[in-house]
């Protein structure tokens, strides 16, 4: 195992310009009109427009771990090439109009460390590389090609027709849910993640592809495989907490027997905290007792892991929508055959033309905007 700070790493890449206190009143009016555009006027995008949303280093961090191909000098590239695969591979799925690609910003835990102190602590990038050939490595040259590869993905994915957002003081989390909530509220949406949190946005419009499982779920797939409704998941995490971030949850309570002592739950209606609170205070059994003294423990793990409602200041929102309504992407095949000639990976890519065929695609929705 190793711990890499591999948020940080990115920011040196994609650097957030810094605000000056001049330009506060420009900023604060920038943002009323973008408001007043959202919530009074349809989106400049039309009615088919469908916007793939990938949790950029969840899916790098698996990548990397899991795929144990080589460059022609024996150097492992695996989250490299293995990342530009998945997203290629969910490109041809899903046949989006739009690509995203988001990363955790630099100290972007911070606010809900601030909540918790214990948020994610300890945590550690777990990889498994699979030596499948006499490839002496140790932990520190595992870290160094995380950073490496990382570093060099970025070159790849500004020269393919995706957007790449990263945001400092915010996870990927947050930019993806306000993105989904409020910058593509009139798009049908796919976020691509292993992380469970995003299960709480899935509705009528957003679905969730697990590439781990190979399952997209909608609502009714999600209700089918965990008992209930998206607009109940967040309920039922707050009380099993997060292992992968270190959140406790309640002691003793778990989803099932949780929807078992309510039922309403499992219902398509929302049954959310406060409800769950006011209800298990009025009630005398273990499973409510439990809750009703765990209550501070329920409110702060609320706080720590809502998307609905975002903690994104303006200028950061700013920031989002101008990089999802103003995007023009471009594919530049020339850099990309340069990056694989000069990285040895022309071998990964049999058929170049054919590799950038889904890409185009993209390119060709926006260019005919």
């Amino acid at each position: 195992m190793i711990q890499v700070n591999l948020a940080s790493m990115m920011s040196l890449h994609l650097m957030n310009s810094p605000m000056s206190k001049a330009n506060k009143n420009l900023l604060s009016k920038r943002f009323n009109e973008y408001k007043e555009e959202i919530s009074t006027e349809p989106t400049r995008r039309k009615l088919n427009d469908h916007a793939l949303l990938i949790d950029g280093l969840n899916t790098f961090i698996r990548a990397f771990s899991i795929n144990p191909s080589l460059n022609e000098d024996g150097s492992h590239v695996g989250g490299l090439i293995g990342f530009l695969k998945s997203v290629r591979f969910a490109v041809n799925k899903f046949k989006p109009t739009r690509c995203v690609i988001v990363f955790d910003g630099k100290h972007g835990s911070k606010s809900r460390q601030k909540v918790y102190d214990g948020y994610k602590g300890g945590r550690k990038v777990r990889t498994r590389l699979n030596r499948v050939v006499d490839w002496d490595i140790n932990v520190q040259n595992e870290a160094e090609a995380m950073k490496r590869q990382l570093s060099r993905l970025v070159e790849y994915i500004e020269n393919l027709p995706l957007t790449i957002l990263s945001i400092d003081g915010l996870e990927a989390d947050d930019v993806i849910a306000y993105a989904t909530n409020t910058a593509l509220k009139d798009s049908k949406i796919t976020i691509m993640s292993t992380d469970k949190d995003f299960y709480q946005l899935v509705s009528d419009r957003v679905q969730m592809y697990s590439p781990t499982k190979k399952i997209t779920y909608d609502k009714e797939l999600v209700k089918k495989e965990f008992g209930i409704y998206p607009q109940n998941v967040l309920t039922c995490r707050v009380i099993d907490g997060d292992r992968s971030d270190s959140i406790p949850g309640v002691k003793g309570v778990g989803t099932k027997s949780l929807v078992k002592e309510y039922p309403e739950l499992s219902e398509d209606k929302p049954f959310d905290i406060k409800t769950l609170l006011d209800s298990a205070k009025q009630k005398s059994t273990r499973i409510s007792k439990l809750i009703s003294d765990s209550e501070l423990i329920v409110k702060r793990n609320y706080l720590l892991m809502q998307l609905k409602e975002p903690n994104i200041n303006n200028h950061a929102k700013l920031r989002i929508l101008d990089a999802i309504r103003d995007l023009k992407p471009q594919i530049v095949k020339y850099n990309l055959q340069k990056l694989l000639v000069q990285d040895k990976l022309w071998g990964q890519i049999p058929n170049f033309d054919n590799w950038v065929t889904e890409f185009m695609e993209l390119n060709h929705y926006w260019n005919n905007q």
